[in-house]
Parts: structure tokens; C-alpha cells; sequence
């Protein structure tokens, strides 16, 4: 069942990034495989731009503020169509984390109401946990 609201395009944009983060997964758990490693970039960050549009994604990807992340996340899928993938992926979780650190809290807040989600998201030792990450990403990077 699809989020309510979303357009063709953004369903299109989700389904993307899913498969981009599958791939990524499995690239990741089959010893850094390169062709799945660049299959998952390149669908995650088409996703991105079905999802909020090309304009959007280049203002979002091209603050000032977030050049730093914007580098390390773009050139680390360059490491890794390169042909480096460890090193790729390493610098794609630090661009990663610098660009998206501050989507955390809301994402948590997100699951926080989808159904099942949302029960697993608050059982006691995942809750303490959740809280602590969604709080340590409020501080600015």
C-alpha cells in the first residue's frame, strides 16, 4: 500500500530508491560487489530526483552549506565506479550523513506513525535507541 498524496512520479522516485537501497545492501553484504555497488547509486539517486523533482534535487545537493557532504557522497560513487568500492562506500556513508543528518528526525517521527513500523520503532531498548540518534542529529554538522 503506497503513501497516500504521492504523485505517479514520487511512487515511480520510491520505488527507485527502494531498489537503489537493496542494491546498495546487497553490494554491501556480497563483499562489496562494484556493479551492485554502482546499480544502487545510480537508482537511489534517481529516485531522489523523481521524488523532488531535478530543480529541487540540484538546490538541495548544491547549498553552501552542504558542499562538504555533496563531494564525499558524489565522490565516492565515483570511487566506486572507479573501482575502489570499500573505499567508495566509505566515503558515500560520510557524504551521506552529512547531507541527510538532519532529515533523521523527521524520518523517526515518519515511522514513528507508520503501523508496524511505529510498534517496533517504540519497544523499550529500540525506543532509548532511536530517541539518542534522532536527538544526536539535531546538532548541527
Amino acid at each position: 500500500m503506497w503513501p497516500m498524496g504521492l504523485t505517479d512520479m514520487q511512487k515511480i522516485g520510491l520505488g527507485l530508491v527502494l531498489f537503489g537501497l537493496g542494491f546498495l545492501v546487497l553490494g554491501v553484504a556480497l563483499f562489496f560487489d562494484k556493479g551492485l555497488l554502482a546499480m544502487g547509486n545510480i537508482l537511489f539517486v534517481a529516485g531522489i530526483c523523481f521524488i523532488i523533482g531535478l530543480e529541487r534535487t540540484f538546490k538541495f545537493f548544491f547549498q553552501t552549506h552542504k558542499l562538504k557532504g555533496s563531494a564525499f557522497f558524489f565522490g565516492g560513487i565515483l570511487v566506486v565506479l572507479i573501482g575502489w568500492p570499500i573505499i567508495g562506500v566509505i566515503l558515500e556513508c560520510y557524504g551521506s550523513f552529512v547531507l541527510f543528518g538532519g532529515i533523521i528526525p523527521h524520518m523517526v517521527m515518519f515511522l514513528r506513525r507508520v503501523p508496524v513500523v511505529g510498534h517496533i520503532l517504540n519497544a523499550p531498548g529500540i525506543r532509548a535507541f532511536v530517541d539518542r540518534i534522532a536527538d544526536d542529529s539535531t546538532t548541527p554538522a
